[in-house]
């Protein structure tokens, strides 16, 4: 199977620095576009950043010029980047991933468990 799993969370001061980390796993042909999603409490889970096979990225205007998406295809990782971190930011942070999976020729969207930061004012 195909697993996503992220580290790097944790608690940082406003204004502080974390990177957030991803690692697919499993029996994955292709690793297509990946991306990071956010989701606070009480609040529906919402688009952070995602970043093509290719290095083509996007960005929610809510962190552009704070966050920095990147991703290393030989270790089937993607990173973020988190700068200038706000109170606002609070949230589980979800890796996401379209990934074709080793025999098969459709593509599958695939969701790692979260991993949690926290940001103090």
């Amino acid at each position: 199977q195909v697993q996503l799993v992220e580290s790097g969370g944790g608690l940082v001061q406003a204004g502080g620095s974390l990177r957030l980390s991803c690692v697919a796993s499993g029996s994955i042909f292709s690793l297509r576009s990946m991306g990071w999603y956010r989701q606070a409490p009480g609040k529906q889970r919402e688009f952070v950043a995602r970043i093509t096979s290719g290095g083509g990225t996007g960005y929610a205007d809510s962190v552009k010029d704070r966050f920095t998406i990147s991703r290393d295809n030989a270790k089937k990782t993607v990173y973020l980047q988190m700068n200038s971190l706000k109170p606002d930011d609070t949230a589980v942070y979800y890796c996401n991933a379209d990934i074709i999976r080793v025999g098969f020729a459709n593509v599958n969207n695939y969701w790692g468990q979260g991993t949690q930061v926290t940001v103090s004012s």
